[in-house]
């Protein structure tokens, strides 16, 4: 397990829109994963993006320190020759903590994020 640092992050506009227009998605029902391969990367790098459909900033500022926990909990499982953009869905609101990680889960499981398969213990 390791912090997330600040050269994890995704922080510009362009890097956002690339991500955007020449990588892949994947979702379900809390999340949206927009995923682009970076060859000769050293580590990830992931944005989060949560829409003031979601709510007031608390609700807004919670659900993003929620998905980098969850994140930053499962990071040194997480292949390092990518970025990642994770958007939050309107139904994730409503989840309690391991529900909401286990959702985030699933959508990076089906993004293949994961440098190898890992199965989750009781969940």
């Amino acid at each position: 397990m390791c912090p997330l640092y600040r050269q994890n992050r995704l922080r510009k506009n362009e890097e956002f829109q690339t991500i955007f227009k020449k990588g892949k998605s994947v979702a379900n029902r809390q999340f949206v994963i927009y995923l682009l391969p970076k060859e000769g990367q050293d580590s990830f790098r992931v944005g989060v993006s949560v829409s003031k459909k979601m709510g007031n900033a608390v609700v807004r500022n919670r659900l993003r320190r929620l998905i980098k926990e969850s994140i930053r909990l499962r990071a040194d499982e997480v292949k390092s020759n990518v970025d990642f953009i994770v958007i939050c869905r309107l139904p994730a609101v409503e989840l309690e903590f391991d529900a909401f990680q286990g959702s985030l889960y699933h959508c990076m499981r089906k993004a293949k994020l994961f440098s190898s398969i890992h199965k989750e213990e009781g969940k």
